[in-house]
């Protein structure tokens, strides 16, 4: 099941991101979400629009990803590549699993598929796992974005016919 966070979910969505960061570290990406990132006060702002998503079973929360309909300001300009086209799409940003469950990322394209078919992610260059689950899920590489935090991203795209 999916459905929108809720601020009572915060210590276990915290709980997930630790994980996930663990789990990068552990396959070589030192530098993706590094100090704390995301941030408490980042999980409740999401939680405050209504884009951040928890995927929970019997057993409580084993994902959770934030889901934007619309333009994303990072996604603007891109170098080294070019997007598929200029149609409205989703972005998926900030997903994690608490590594109880396999398929958190299928689920999460999934539950966006409901809303458009047209999908934009970016993950760390050295996220390999990440950027290999993108391309077995359809995505295609398609350049280099910034983040807000002035680092680079690469960037994937996949759109549905």
């Amino acid at each position: 099941m999916i459905r929108k966070a809720e601020y009572e979910d915060l210590d276990e969505i915290t709980a997930i991101y630790d994980k996930a960061r663990s789990f990068m570290r552990q396959n070589g990406n030192m530098r993706q979400w590094s100090n704390g990132y995301p941030s408490r006060e980042l999980l409740s702002y999401d939680i405050e629009q209504g884009t951040l998503y928890v995927l929970l079973d019997d057993f409580g929360l084993y994902g959770v990803f934030m889901l934007r309909v619309g333009d994303d300001p990072t996604y603007r300009v891109i170098r080294e590549g070019a997007w598929m086209d200029s149609s409205p799409y989703a972005v998926l940003h900030r997903l994690a699993s608490s590594g109880r469950r396999k398929g958190v990322l299928h689920e999460a394209l999934c539950y966006a598929s409901l809303f458009t078919d047209h999908i934009r992610v970016d993950t760390h260059e050295s996220n390999r796992p990440m950027q290999n689950a993108l391309l077995k899920e359809g995505f295609s590489r398609r350049g280099i974005i910034v983040c807000d935090d002035g680092t680079d991203r690469v960037a994937f795209e996949r759109i549905s016919t």
